[in-house]
């Protein structure tokens, strides 16, 4: 009975070693570093764009979190009332994380759509494209460097039965505000 409590007690110990917690500084860093490459697109961005839902200006962030374990885009959008519509907000929320070799990321908003991201990531330029095998349209959602603190945004659709051909729905401009 004490081999066996022994045992338990040897294997417990082993387990919580590699918990994040209890890793060395150096490990614990390494986790912190998987984001270094996005720096240049985090931060909290201000902008005006156009496309089908018309006019608009909006707001977002894109910041580690979690210990630095995944990054979190909360956005929002702000158009006005036109003649044929009422003034309206888009929010929406993206977790990005790292899965095997690739990067990931998943989408939701305030008007019910549930997007699943493939990310890839450039010097100068960040693209999410949405899973092939999500039933549906596609999207592809890209951030472009227009200059050191100015990014393009373009947000496209491709109807489901020309996966290929995206669509701008929507274009903006965004500038990062100046970190506190």
């Amino acid at each position: 009975m004490k081999r066996w409590i022994a045992a338990l007690l040897l294997c417990s110990s082993s387990i919580f070693a590699q918990s994040p917690a209890a890793q060395s500084p150096a490990v614990q860093s390494s986790t912190k570093d998987r984001w270094a490459a996005w720096e240049p697109f985090l931060g909290t961005w201000q902008g005006a764009g156009s496309g089908k839902p018309g006019q608009g200006s909006g707001e977002f962030t894109l910041e580690r979190d979690l210990q630095a374990g995944i990054l979190v885009r909360h956005n929002f959008a702000e158009y006005p009332a036109t003649k044929d519509k009422p003034a309206y907000r888009h929010d929406d929320l993206m977790v990005i994380y790292p899965e095997g070799d690739k990067t990931r990321a998943d989408y939701w908003d305030n008007e019910a759509h549930i997007i699943h991201y493939f990310a890839e990531l450039s010097p100068d330029k960040l693209v999410f494209t949405s899973d092939p095998a999500q039933p549906g349209p596609r999207f592809r959602l890209s951030y472009v460097k227009a200059a050191a603190d100015e990014l393009k945004i373009v947000f496209e659709i491709a109807p489901p039965d020309s996966a290929g051909a995206f669509k701008t729905y929507i274009e903006a401009t965004v500038r990062r505000k100046p970190r506190p």
